[in-house]
């Protein structure tokens, strides 16, 4: 474990470089570049708040300042996870004939989407200053609840990567997965709108508690769940550090797969 580790950091060119190419990869080819940074989360908030508001006709006050920050907050989710998936079947050229520690992949690809979420915060920001919403002194804890998002992220790729390895179907099955969590998480509504027998599906769910964080110190003011955000941060941090040690302990069997 000791060794991998060493391994890693000696490859940390190798992780800035995949990180600097995953970031312009990802609009190369686009007229807009770099600009849809900013413009795919507002289009998102624009679907949604005309499906909600304009159809459903629901949503409260500052609907659409909850929505940009629970949207924003689950692309980060959504674009890691899968892209992480497949972040090692992507690179198999190279592991083959390359020796170096899988496991960077992964890492890569959540780092490369912290950056687009960080444009994201742009247009948090943005829609806060329109509609006139003032965070209070809670702002500081930011830094906080990104970092537990960040860990709870790289845990899931790391899991995902190497399982997508060997079971190349779980790529097909996630797009349903993810958009079950999607639609169980206060994203789009409020959690406090569910009946009463399903309010637990709010109070255990990570993405619902990441989410909500943010949503207190940048919509009401208050604290956010500091028990469950330390919950999944030593969760996510001890299932990461497990992963990283699996990937040394059988890094040989991705290599046959592959």
């Amino acid at each position: 474990m000791r060794n991998y580790l060493s391994e890693m950091l000696k490859r940390k060119d190798l992780l800035l470089y995949l990180v600097k190419s995953g970031l312009k990869a990802e609009n190369r080819n686009s007229y807009l570049g770099y600009f849809w940074w900013l413009l795919d989360p507002l289009l998102n908030v624009v679907v949604y708040y005309f499906l909600v508001v304009v159809i459903l006709g629901r949503g409260g006050e500052d609907y659409a300042v909850f929505l940009v920050i629970g949207l924003v907050s689950w692309r980060w989710i959504n674009t890691t996870i899968n892209t992480s998936a497949k972040s090692i079947t992507k690179y198999s050229s190279i592991i083959n004939q390359v020796n170096l520690p899988k496991s960077i992949f992964p890492l890569s690809f959540s780092i490369t989407q912290l950056f687009n979420f960080v444009f994201g915060l742009v247009v948090i920001g943005i829609f806060l200053a329109v509609f006139q919403v003032m965070p209070g002194w809670q702002i500081v804890y930011l830094p906080i609840i990104i970092i537990v998002q960040l860990l709870f992220l790289i845990a899931i790729s790391l899991f995902l990567a190497y399982v997508t390895v060997f079971v190349r179907d779980i790529d097909n099955v996630l797009t349903h997965i993810v958009r079950v969590f999607f639609y169980a998480s206060p994203i789009i509504w409020e959690g406090g709108r569910l009946p009463p027998e399903y309010g637990f599906i709010v109070d255990v769910n990570p993405i619902a508690i990441i989410v909500n964080s943010y949503r207190d110190i940048l919509m009401y003011q208050t604290s956010p769940d500091f028990m469950g955000l330390l919950i999944i941060g030593i969760a996510s941090l001890v299932f990461g550090i497990y992963m990283i040690y699996h990937y040394s302990r059988n890094e040989h069997k991705i290599i046959k797969a592959l």
